[in-house]
């Protein structure tokens, strides 16, 4: 079942909108409305500190977020928070329609075929024509991509936590990634100097829909104005 008190990240802190501390934030779903109904949210910085802060106001602008937080009342004090991610609690989430379901629920969710586990899923990646479940299998020789449809899944349960496949047929494992090899140092130079070289970058946390800071708002002027009037939903 999936934890209900888990903070799960809805946006990150684009960048300052103004000088009296509000934040824009970049929404990883565009049309959720989710932060503009909370008092409290989560705010998960670069390094991994998180503070629980309170909600002064939230308002729409365009598919965007303005939002101000509690003692955050200055232009500088807004830059701090660039960057970071703005979390709420999964209990917070609007109840799925009929057939609907969370990612957060699925991904971690055990897959079976045959009354026997083969592996876990691991994401779900959207293509233009259909949305596939990406499943790493417990063997380790690839990933198997898995159509969310009736022709392949016969059950997804999150409360369980399971899937269960009716078939792997006209499916293609993924090759499986091959470890990086490390670089040998060059003739003179120290060991130390290669360390961490070859080695595997980044976290894996971030998904397809993440995006950089303040990729989608350009630069800093424009509606920062405090005079101009932001265009809201």
């Amino acid at each position: 079942m999936a934890d209900l008190d888990a903070w799960v990240p809805l946006a990150e802190i684009a960048r300052p909108h103004g000088v009296r501390g509000e934040l824009r934030l970049k929404l990883f779903n565009k049309a959720s409305d989710v932060l503009l109904e909370r008092d409290e949210v989560l705010v998960r910085l670069a390094d991994g500190e998180e503070h629980e802060v309170s909600v002064e106001a939230a308002r729409r602008a365009d598919d965007a977020v303005l939002m101000k937080l509690y003692s955050v009342d200055d232009r500088d004090r807004a830059e701090e928070l660039r960057g970071a991610l703005v979390c709420v609690r999964r209990r917070d989430f609007p109840q799925p329609e009929e057939g609907e379901f969370y990612t957060v629920d699925i991904v971690g969710a055990e897959v079976h075929l045959s009354g026997e586990r083969v592996g876990v899923v691991t994401e779900i990646v959207a293509y233009p024509t259909l949305e596939v479940l990406l499943v790493r299998f417990d063997d380790g020789k690839g990933d198997w991509e898995i159509p969310l449809t009736e022709t392949y899944i016969g059950k997804l349960d999150t409360t369980a936590r399971l899937v269960e496949l009716l078939t792997l047929e006209d499916l293609e494992r993924l090759p499986a990634k091959k470890p990086k090899k490390a670089k040998r140092p060059r003739k003179g130079a120290s060991a130390g100097g290669a360390s961490g070289e070859g080695g595997a970058s980044g976290s894996g946390e971030a998904s397809a829909d993440d995006e950089a800071p303040g990729d989608d708002d350009g630069d800093d002027d424009g509606d920062d104005d405090e005079g101009a009037t932001p265009d809201e939903a």
